[in-house]
């Protein structure tokens, strides 16, 4: 058989673009997406989706070039995941809840071509682009008029969104990607503004990661899937694509409002739905509580979920399953695996069972937890603590512009490391047991402990600063600062005085939402401080409780 080579025929480039195509024809007169009182077909998805493509080619935008957009839940934001790629252009999605400053950091390191723009981050996209230096030229932005807002669009807006898609050609031959290696979006891992890491994603690894998905959840053709994640989380775990690729109808929602979801659910059957452990939190303690009618799936990660939360949720009729991913993985990659014989055990048991992160899903090759010294995997016991590593067709390409991290954890023996400490369980399921010692989880957002530290230093009365995890009623956890004064200070701040100061130079989800104050941080012998110790002392205060907000 050596005669047999691959032909041409046989190499065509993955890429989860086609699914529109498939979606256009199989689904064509089924509703793709709904939006307050906008709704759409496949067909006609596919038909905006081509002619906004069209225009992007038509106004420069070529392969390779990235395109970047702020916006929320909105069909535009959904009908943005095909077009742009289909115009070989690599599509940046920018996290809604960052600062002007983050925003206008990230945008310089990816330097895109085009910034769509909605209406609810019009203010923060504008004064990103205002903090752009003289010798730095900013994107073209582009205003998205969703059908629900009349608003006029200014000057420092090139053209509406309505406008693109009008004059494009609905018959335009997207751009296939010339290898399924090629870059298809770049997704930043958090609001780092020191160092940002852009994770490139090529249309082969989402490929993979989307019927990967499909399948782990067992998600049946046409579902009813509520859009309660955020798309610029890693483009919603790549059910953007999955929903075309299945058929599904794409519920959209703005903002997050359990009362506005529960209606949501009861109008449109809403069947499948994801979210952060907050979001479990968030529906199984709001005051407009409704038992459902019928069973909803909903999958979550990022961050462990408390077991009690995961327990009120099931008891509402939410049927939960639970993965793990990175933004460097394009979606969950680990999923616990439900097996029949759990469902005889108590809810209590079921409960811990469910909050294991569980075993890699079919699309990744391996995952395994290995001690830091010596490399081999740790014990099967439950305990013993190593780091979580994976290999698999998602993991990323690497950071962008940034060779020296991508090296770092995507090592020569092939494993990319991951940064989070867990255990593996005699039965084969990984548990995480902590995040990396500077990373913090706070509702589903990954947050640098040392990037809030960096700011505190800039107070003048702030001696010593070091920021742990603390439990929270409502986030999962919140930052918490520990700080001691400089001598010899005639007035002394408040607790509240360097929340406000770190309110206006932080995104507000990194803010510290306690403020511990000591004589001295506890340190080792070489002078570090004893971040353990720390952790300790903000675990026995107990779980704060943060005001909500909108996720």
């Amino acid at each position: 058989m050596d005669e047999l080579k691959p032909k041409p025929a046989s190499c065509s480039p993955f890429t989860p673009l086609a699914f529109l195509e498939r979606a256009a024809t199989v689904y064509g007169d089924c509703t793709s997406i709904i939006y307050n009182h906008t709704s759409f077909t496949w067909s006609q998805t596919h038909r905006r989706c081509l002619q906004l493509a069209s225009s992007l080619s038509s106004t420069g935008v070529a392969t390779g070039h990235v395109v970047s957009v702020l916006a929320h839940n909105i069909p535009q934001m959904y009908e943005i995941h095909f077009a742009v790629p289909m115009s070989g252009a690599v599509l940046n999605n920018i996290n809604t809840r960052l600062d002007a400053r983050t925003v206008s950091v990230l945008l310089r390191h990816c330097e895109p071509k085009l910034l769509f723009v909605d209406s609810l981050s019009r203010s923060l996209a504008l004064e990103a682009v205002s903090l752009f230096p003289p010798n730095k030229t900013p994107p073209l932005l582009v205003y998205i008029n969703d059908h629900d807002d009349a608003a006029a669009v200014d000057s420092r807006f090139c053209c509406t969104y309505e406008s693109l898609v009008e004059k494009g050609d609905p018959n335009f031959k997207w751009v296939r990607p010339k290898s399924e290696w090629d870059p298809i979006v770049l997704n930043y891992t958090s609001g780092t503004t020191s160092s940002p890491k852009g994770v490139v994603h090529s249309h082969r690894g989402i490929f993979t990661m989307t019927i990967d998905s499909l399948i782990d959840w067992d998600v049946p053709k046409q579902p009813v899937y509520l859009w309660t994640l955020p798309m610029f989380h890693a483009n919603g775990w790549s059910y953007t694509w999955g929903m075309a690729a299945v058929g599904g109808t794409n519920i959209c929602v703005a903002k997050f409002d359990a009362s506005i979801i529960y209606n949501l659910i009861k109008k449109h059957g809403v069947d499948h739905m994801c979210g952060a452990p907050v979001v479990l939190n968030m529906l199984s303690n709001s005051p407009e509580i409704k038992s459902l009618e019928n069973p909803v799936k909903i999958l979550t990660a990022g961050a462990p979920p408390p077991a009690a939360v995961l327990s009120r949720t099931e008891s509402l009729g939410f049927v939960v399953s639970h993965g793990y991913g990175l933004t460097e993985t394009g979606g969950l990659v680990v999923s616990c695996a439900w097996k029949r014989e759990w469902n005889k055990l108590p809810a209590t048991e079921r409960a811990r069972l469910k909050a294991r992160q569980g075993v890699r899903t079919l699309g990744l090759t391996e995952a395994d937890v290995l001690d830091p010294e010596s490399g081999l995997s740790v014990k099967r016991d439950g305990s013993t603590l190593g780091e979580i590593v994976l290999k698999g067709a998602s993991v990323m390409l690497g950071y962008f512009k940034d060779p020296i991290a991508t090296n770092k954890c995507m090592k020569e023996n092939g494993w990319f490391y991951t940064g989070d400490v867990g255990v593996m369980h005699a039965d084969g399921y990984m548990e995480i047991k902590d995040r990396s010692k500077d990373v913090i989880i706070s509702g589903g957002e990954n947050l640098s402990s040392v990037e809030v530290e960096s700011v505190l230093y800039t107070h003048p009365a702030i001696n010593e600063a070091a920021v742990v995890a603390r439990p929270d009623e409502y986030w999962g956890e919140t930052p918490c600062a520990f700080v001691s004064l400089k001598g010899e200070l005639t007035q002394k701040p408040t607790e509240q005085d360097i929340i406000q100061y770190c309110r206006a130079k932080l995104p507000h989800y990194m803010v510290p939402k306690t403020v511990v104050f000591k004589e001295e941080l506890p340190k080792t012998s070489t002078g570090k401080i004893q971040k353990f110790v720390l952790r300790d002392i903000a675990k026995g205060m107990g779980p704060s409780s943060s005001s909500s907000s909108p996720v």
